[in-house]
């Protein structure tokens, strides 16, 4: 079994790898803006994912996938080279969608400030379903109950005696 801390510094290693060669030694014209985001690599060494981020369209996604398909042999090679591995890594590259993901958030929480806002809007104009004293409030028997409570008052049992 491979040990998941050592599987995990491949995986870091090989994201800042591809980053670097993307960065320095690709001169494709079909690179667009891109940003290595994350690498994961089966626990036996075998297999790297690449996630990355292209700034632009669908048209530069598209070819900036197509310039990392044409410079996979060389950046499995550099990978493989530089995390001195008896088998060098396939790497697979999937566009990581977290722009989109961002933007549906974004729009979810803006949809609920603008529900809770209409909640606000609701609740001060709200006024109560009844009077503003439910209660019945029966002021002879609260003159009664003062004046027999006086009259029940007993001494505490277990006094001092002195």
């Amino acid at each position: 079994m491979t040990d998941p801390a050592r599987v995990r510094r491949h995986a870091e290693r090989i994201r800042e790898l591809v980053a670097s060669v993307v960065r320095s030694q690709i001169k494709d014209p079909r690179l667009g803006m891109i940003t290595i985001t994350d690498a994961r690599i089966t626990a036996d060494l075998r297999d790297a994912t690449v996630f990355y981020t292209v700034l632009g369209d669908a048209a530069a996604q598209s070819s900036t996938a197509a310039a990392l398909e044409s410079a996979k042999g060389m950046l499995r090679s550099t990978v493989g080279k530089a995390l001195g591995l008896r088998h060098s890594p396939t790497l697979t590259f999937v566009l990581d969608d977290v722009q989109d993901q961002v933007k549906h958030i974004d729009d979810l929480l803006a949809a609920a400030r603008n529900a809770d806002a209409e909640v606000q809007r609701l609740a001060a104009r709200a006024e109560y379903a009844g009077e503003a004293q439910p209660y019945r409030l029966d002021e002879e028997s609260e003159d009664t109950d003062a004046v027999g409570e006086d009259e029940d008052e007993t001494p505490p049992r277990g006094g001092d005696r002195r």
